[in-house]
């Protein structure tokens, strides 16, 4: 019993997820979904600011703090080692919601695409860049990367084993392409209002601070292999590395 519900916890948190990924597309890109970036009436722009910066905030620490080691290894005393990632994906889904529910508009317009070819190729950007964002996470492990195959292992009594390091295409390109196609898809915007570019600046330098700490991270975890990925591979510019042999992975 304790198993099965591990297991309809991580389901339930992984499906909250999906809801929370389809959402933000419609959320960014400004269609289908009931609250977008721009709609809304149009308040004070202090406030707006304000309140959009906090929810922004409060979503980057949650998302950088609970992705630490040493966090990890003190919530794994308080609930089953097996739904930590589930938690952590829960967590960031829930104020995911939070954020598309709060945010406040500032619907002013900074510049907007003239040309209808411009406007097929920044579309065609968007999209590619939430494609990018998908394909990115079956590249390495989409199930692991989000709690269920943690919960699975665990409801079939299978002990926990951590995804080898892998470089798999895209990654093969950058170090971070998850990160490049959300970047991509957040930019990518044939109309650009106040709100939409506070919402990619902020992202934009969160995650370059982000990718900091996921980098020491990952060097730690991995070693050399990872030191000598670091220096084949850009982190997140799709441009070549100059390689040298002489130069030392620590």
């Amino acid at each position: 019993m304790h198993r099965s519900l591990i297991f309809a916890y991580g389901a339930i948190a992984y499906l909250i997820f999906l809801a929370s990924f389809l959402y933000a597309i419609g959320f960014v890109g400004g269609f289908l979904v009931p609250k977008t970036i721009d709609s809304g009436p149009a308040g004070s722009t202090a406030l707006a600011i304000l309140i959009d910066l906090g929810l922004l905030s409060l979503f980057a620490v949650q998302h950088s703090v609970m992705a630490r080691p040493f966090f990890k290894r003190w919530w794994t005393t308080i609930i089953p080692p097996a739904a930590e990632r589930s938690t952590y994906v829960l967590a960031s889904s829930l104020l995911l919601f939070l954020l598309f529910w709060q945010w406040q508009p500032l619907p002013s317009v900074v510049w907007s695409a003239a040309q209808p070819m411009l406007v097929i190729v920044l579309w065609t950007l968007f999209g590619l860049g939430w494609l990018v964002v998908l394909m990115s996470t079956f590249l390495i492990n989409h199930f692991d990367l989000f709690g269920l195959r943690q919960v699975f292992l665990n409801f079939t009594g299978r002990s926990y084993t951590p995804v080898p390091f892998q470089t798999p295409w895209l990654y093969r390109v950058v170090r971070h392409p998850i990160m490049l196609g959300f970047l991509i898809a957040f930019w990518a915007a044939p109309i650009m209002t106040q709100g939409h570019l506070l919402f990619a600046t902020v992202v934009t330098a969160y995650v370059l601070v982000a990718l900091r700490l996921e980098e020491r991270d990952l060097h730690e975890y991995y070693g050399d292999a990872y030191s000598k990925y670091r220096l084949e591979v850009s982190m997140l510019l799709p441009v070549p590395k100059i390689r040298d042999s002489n130069r030392n992975y620590s």
